[in-house]
């Protein structure tokens, strides 16, 4: 469906708000935290000790490369189209460039994004941002657009962008010399895998260019988005996006680049993927040098026609400069045995850093195609960063997760011609080519009882045929191109495989993000005043760091895994159950996702940053449908990261993206979000519930969902477009959902299933359970609803539509609910009429009896709900333990007692009954 713009005025339910600042007295009741303690507004004074932006590894980068973050204001306290200047800790103006990301829906600003440039004055310790005009860098970047090209000036290079052909990157040029040029997206894909024997025919296809777009023009930032397909042999597939990011200042490009997965994969193997472009070259070859860079800070440095080793000494200097990468002495100072002989010294023209596996990788080189290869060096891992150049130019080059996402591999071709030839491959065609066919071929189970009482039984794996398809698939990579005038000290390139592999970010600060209570209040910093308090924070800690060892220790990586963790463990072998149906990879089962950013927003903590943002980038591409019949739709956890039958919302939700978005206002993250508008027409089709026994009969609606795990994460689409300042449908289903979610007779309770209007969003009960229904039969409720995000969009939807008596009804039924779910059997009887049957997960639903004690302030409430949380505390303390061979491969830690189902759960209980109900813990 094509989507029409509409204006914010359209978005908001007030009117436009004329002062750039709010009254000081409104801004401070906005500002209010859960404890009812008054804060004072971003707008007017520092929020917290220290700049509200900071690098998130705790200090500026040595390279200046530009970034972008997003800041959070407390509703109520600058209006929507407030100008906003950027200041570092000195008082300085700093230039930027800045734009909104999210309103509170009066109107105020909720989340703008910020950028500043590359250049030394942008690399601060931190930054504030206040209401003001913003500065403007000494040379603004400049955008021009013809009929034929984008072309962008940073000050420092000028990128070429064509609209049409194959080139996704036209050119680059840094003053009169052109550094690179005809960049373009390289696959291979082969008809049948070569290991199975038989004749394999390999094609070749490039990438065709349908649709350039500026998305941002500077002064301080551009973007353009740039999408087509691969051509080539009669045929156009694996549609592709690549955004292409510049800042004034700067000598670098950032390419983010995404593609999706539409072939059928009983034909088509991929063996290769990646981005290519020629290096013109006017150096001498002795002059002409190439780096490979590992991940521990060492870099691998020759040159085309190495000097140095020789029977005969060219001269000291010569060697010296040789090896610096700077201009070698005239020719004509050389000794003249080497200078009449360098005819007969071997010119390296080729060269390939490929990295197979997680932890080795191999350089190799040769003179030109038709000779031998030979065998250079090899270590663990690399950082991804090559370069090629000389004295007047060159191009270095990076792909970051370089070796978490295997099998990766850096190509120089042609090194020895005017024109070198730099693929960075995203596969490399080394490595055997993709196999995304499922995994085993049903086993007869071709019924939905065998499947029901067959695969979930015994492998927990909901089977489908024909469902565990990986068609819509996609996956994106971030690669750094830096056109410099010389060949880097070894230095410097030591620095860029360090920004190669972790790229420099500025965050928002934790004090700053509470203060604002955005994401619901649903969490607060870590405290750790009392004994029970830091026995829970240590926990959480512990929990975050045994996952990040196992993520290595059992090395969860791979192009198509990396992100993911596994869902089960299995005791008796000591691995984590990775060939067992239902408990292999999690694909965001039970929310890890929302642990893990949860657990950043209160700590700042940089390695908890980067693990959630793998996963995000991991879940909401390979675990989501872009394309084909399920697109919008998630897969459930399984052996392969699309092998199971149940396609949910559940797992494509927004509610697992929106953060990540809205920390970095990152573009590809907010597509995603986009693409899921209208997810719910594809609930017709694909309907969550059509296995389930006992299901209420869908009649003649549009769709069956449950409050839960499918209308909670359609409202976290819907709540983050009406944010966004995007479609008025989203937010009139969205509050028409609320509405007839607040009116049913029976609340939550009401039930199993509600009928979907899916023009309007209209909810009808397709059965009314309990005294409302006339029934004393004990009412079923699925422990899944509420731990799928539903607890902490609900928060949201409450705090956003407070003292608004149409919701009152919404907020009323959710505490019910809240209440009721792991209340005493004679408190749900008085109420409902009947019990509740099917409500486990006692300890996860803590966080809810939590949530409804602090907003009614019930203090005996607060007392169950810790003691709920707590019955797990009262065990025998658990231990990790270290286990080494024979009984395993790799020495390992193992926690057998930790499922990511329950750390997650218990992470988010743990955050939010902390923030909650602080005392009642003690």
């Amino acid at each position: 469906m094509k989507r029409h713009p509409v204006s914010r005025r359209d978005f908001v339910r007030s009117t436009a708000l004329s002062a750039a600042v709010l009254p000081l007295a409104s801004a401070l009741r906005a500002a209010e935290g859960a404890s009812g303690t008054t804060a004072t507004p971003a707008a007017t004074t520092p929020a917290t000790d220290g700049p509200a932006a900071r690098w998130l590894d705790g200090a500026p980068p040595a390279l200046a490369s530009g970034a972008t973050w997003g800041m959070a204001w407390p509703r109520g306290t600058l209006a929507g189209d407030t100008a906003l200047a950027v200041h570092a800790p000195s008082g300085a103006a700093v230039p930027a460039q800045s734009w909104p990301l999210a309103w509170w829906p009066d109107g105020t600003l909720k989340w703008s994004a910020h950028a500043v440039p590359a250049t030394p004055e942008a690399l601060a310790a931190g930054y504030d941002v206040l209401p003001g005009t913003p500065a403007t860098p000494g040379r603004a970047l400049v955008v021009t657009e013809t009929a034929e090209a984008v072309l962008i000036d940073t000050g420092v290079i000028v990128a070429r962008i064509d609209r049409a052909g194959e080139h996704v990157l036209g050119s680059i040029t840094r003053g009169d010399r052109e550094i690179a040029r005809r960049g373009r997206l390289v696959a291979l894909s082969d008809d049948a895998p070569a290991a199975e024997g038989t004749d394999v025919r390999t094609r070749r296809f490039a990438s065709r260019v349908d649709r350039v777009t500026v998305e941002q023009r500077g002064p301080v930032r551009a973007v353009v988005k740039v999408e087509g397909q691969h051509a080539g042999d009669g045929r156009a597939w694996l549609p592709f996006s690549v955004r292409l990011y510049f800042y004034a200042g700067g000598e670098s490009v950032r390419v983010m680049h995404s593609f999706v997965f539409d072939g059928d994969e009983h034909k088509d193997f991929i063996r290769g993927l990646g981005l290519r472009f020629d290096v013109p070259l006017t150096d001498e070859m002795h002059d002409r040098h190439v780096r490979f860079a590992g991940a521990e800070g060492g870099i691998w440095a020759e040159a085309v026609r190495g000097l140095t080793g020789l029977r005969r000494d060219p001269g000291q200097a010569v060697r010296a400069a040789q090896i610096a990468g700077q201009a070698c002495p005239p020719v004509s100072s050389f000794d003249p045995r080497v200078r009449d002989r360098l005819q007969y010294i071997p010119a390296w023209g080729d060269y390939t850093l490929v990295q197979p596996a997680a932890g080795a990788f191999q350089i190799r080189k040769r003179t030109k195609p038709g000779h031998g290869w030979i065998d250079v060096d090899q270590g663990a891992r690399a950082a991804g960063l090559g370069y090629i150049g000389g004295p007047s130019g060159g191009v270095a080059f990076g792909l970051r997760d370089f070796w978490q996402r295997h099998p990766t591999q850096l190509d120089i071709r042609s090194a020895h011609t005017d024109a070198a030839e730099v693929t960075l491959w995203l596969w490399s065609p080394d490595a055997p080519a993709m196999d995304l066919r499922f995994y085993h071929d049903g086993m007869g189970m071709d019924t939905y009882e065998k499947q029901y009482n067959g695969g979930l039984e015994i492998t927990y794996e909901d089977y489908e045929p024909g469902w565990g398809s990986p068609h819509g698939i996609a996956r994106s990579s971030e690669i750094t191109l830096w056109a410099v005038a010389a060949t880097p000290s070894r230095e410097v390139l030591a620095d860029m495989a360090r920004h190669v592999m972790a790229p420099a970010l500025l965050c928002c600060a934790p004090a700053v993000l509470a203060r604002a209570r955005v994401f619901g209040g649903m969490w607060a910093l870590p405290d750790a005043s009392t004994p029970a308090r830091a026995a829970i924070e240590a926990r959480l800690d512990f929990n975050f760091d045994f996952y990040r060892r196992q993520v290595e220790q059992r090395h969860w990586y791979g192009f198509w895994n990396y992100g993911d963790v596994m869902h089960t463990y299995d005791a008796d072998r000591h691995v984590w159950r990775y060939d067992v149906g239902g408990f292999a990879w999690d694909n965001s089962e039970l929310s890890p996702d929302l642990w893990l950013w949860h657990h950043f927003l209160r700590t700042g903590r940089a390695d908890v940053f980067r693990f959630a943002e793998a996963m995000t980038r991991h879940t909401g591409e390979v675990d989501v449908y872009h394309a084909g019949r399920f697109a919008g739709l998630g897969t459930r956890h399984n052996v392969q990261h699309w092998g199971c039958s149940a396609k949910q919302v559940r797992i494509s939700t927004a509610a697992y993206r929106r953060i990540y978005y809205y920390l970095t206002a990152d573009e590809r993250v907010g597509d995603l979000m986009r693409e899921l508008l209208d997810v719910d027409a594809r609930l017709d089709s694909v309907d969550p519930a059509r296995k389930l026994k006992g299901a209420s009969p869908r009649g003649g609606h549009g769709a069956r969902v449950s409050f839960g795990t499918d209308w909670s994460n359609l409202a976290a689409i819907w709540l983050t477009e009406w944010e966004r300042g995007g479609e008025a449908r989203c937010r009139e289903k969205l509050l028409r959902g609320m509405r007839d979610l607040g009116a049913m007779p029976a609340g939550f309770f009401t039930s199993d299933r509600y009928g979907m209007n899916l023009e309007t969003g209209a909810l009808e009960p397709l059965q009314v359970r309990g005294k409302a229904g006339g029934s004393d039969a004990p009412i079923g409720v699925s422990h899944l609803d509420s731990v799928f995000g539903a607890v902490e969009t609900f928060a949201e939807l409450i705090q956003l539509t407070e003292g608004q008596a149409e919701y009152q009804g919404f907020r009323e039924a959710w505490l019910q609910y809240c209440r009721l779910y792991s209340a005493p059997r004679e408190e749900q009887v008085a109420a409902l009429g009947a019990p509740l049957r099917g409500n486990g997960l006692e300890q996860a639903h803590s966080r809810l009896t939590a949530y409804a004690a602090r907003q009614t302030g019930d203090a005996a409430l607060a007392r169950r709900a810790a003691a709920t949380f707590a019955r797990e505390w009262s065990r025998t303390p658990r231990r990790a333990k270290e286990l080494t061979g024979p009984e395993v491969l790799n020495p390992v830690t193992e926690a057998a007692w930790i499922s990511t189902n329950d750390a997650s759960q218990w992470g988010l209980a743990a955050i939010q009954c902390l923030a909650l109900i602080p005392e009642a813990l003690d």
